[in-house]
């Protein structure tokens, strides 16, 4: 049995989650005895909260009927800035793959709990404004990554606790977790080899960890700054689809039009330079190589040259006539 502070706040959230619950089921909720709920109400009247209650068998519970959630519930300590403010994140974070029901249950609870005037500013903020698509530099869907796996490197960087994860094609893998970084709407997370000191980066949405969790680590002095490692590592493999690209113009005015996060210049000679760089499909790589505005030659993968190839002729065709 959780200790009873922890569960008082479990039962407020369950409380909070929706408008009725009968006591035995809260009760099987928390793992705890009908008695032990009708007890920890009672502590929560003491505090404030007015949870109402059905007489019977059994029992029903509800939160703050007929006296006004946002008015008798003791207010959260949010001025009107940080109350917009969470209630913006809550409505983004509804547009990550894998986290949009768990906001709008997060946002539903800010929004009840809020005293009467700052209910009203998110409510107004929240039917005047709408959201347009989140993801428009990929043609590929955004992947779905479980809220759990997120909390659970999380805590274990927290705690400097490694973790196991399961091999693509081989044994479990104990690796020291040190960062997860969000970019481009997907999460990776850094991590350590302890066997030789080798840094990588993986993506979270294509990871599995094993239990149980590995042993602590001390932590080491990082190489670099980790989100830097990120952009550099995604760039040069973390996509589905990666090139190598000849441009012909000197790597400085290649650098000059990038960002260092979209791929890895190489230089060649004092005119040309290799482009390292990639995407989650050859339409989303054949329109960045695009954008370059500099002459370049493609040799591979032969989807990419297939797609430059079927774009080029699709361009051609637009201005066949043309004056």
């Amino acid at each position: 049995m959780r200790d009873t502070s922890a569960r008082m706040l479990a039962l407020l959230s369950l409380l909070q989650s929706r408008p009725d619950w009968p006591g035995p089921e809260l009760a099987e909720r928390l793992r705890v005895s009908t008695r032990t709920i009708r007890n920890d109400v009672a502590r929560l009247r003491e505090l404030g909260y007015p949870v109402d209650a059905e007489t019977g068998r059994a029992g029903r519970y509800r939160l703050g009927v007929g006296a006004g959630v946002g008015a008798k519930l003791p207010p959260l300590l949010l001025d009107d800035e940080e109350a917009v403010a969470i209630a913006l994140g809550l409505r983004a974070g509804t547009g990550l793959a894998g986290t949009h029901e768990a906001g709008e249950r997060a946002l539903a609870k800010l929004e009840r709990v809020l005293p009467h005037r700052l209910r009203r500013t998110v409510g107004a903020l929240t039917a005047a404004t709408d959201r347009g698509l989140e993801n428009t530099g990929s043609d590929a869907p955004d992947p779905e990554v479980d809220p759990a796996l997120l909390r659970t490197v999380a805590e274990a960087i927290r705690d400097r606790t490694s973790v196991r994860v399961a091999g693509a094609d081989g044994p479990t893998r104990l690796l020291e977790p040190y960062r997860l970084v969000s970019w481009q709407r997907r999460w990776y997370v850094v991590v350590r080899e302890p066997r030789d000191g080798r840094w990588t980066v993986l993506r979270a949405d294509g990871l599995e960890l094993r239990t149980p969790a590995g042993p602590r680590f001390s932590p080491v002095e990082p190489p670099e700054d980790l989100t830097d490692l990120v952009l550099r590592e995604v760039a040069a493999t973390g996509w589905a689809v990666h090139a190598r690209i000849l441009v012909h113009a000197p790597a400085s005015e290649v650098l000059a039009r990038i960002h260092p996060a979209v791929g890895v210049v190489e230089p060649r000679d004092a005119r040309s330079c290799v482009l390292v760089t990639g995407a989650d499909s050859v339409a989303t790589v054949a329109a960045y190589i695009g954008m370059l505005d500099m002459d370049f030659r493609v040799d591979g993968p032969p989807e990419l040259v297939a797609q430059l190839r079927t774009s080029g002729e699709r361009y051609l065709r637009a201005v066949a006539g043309a004056g």
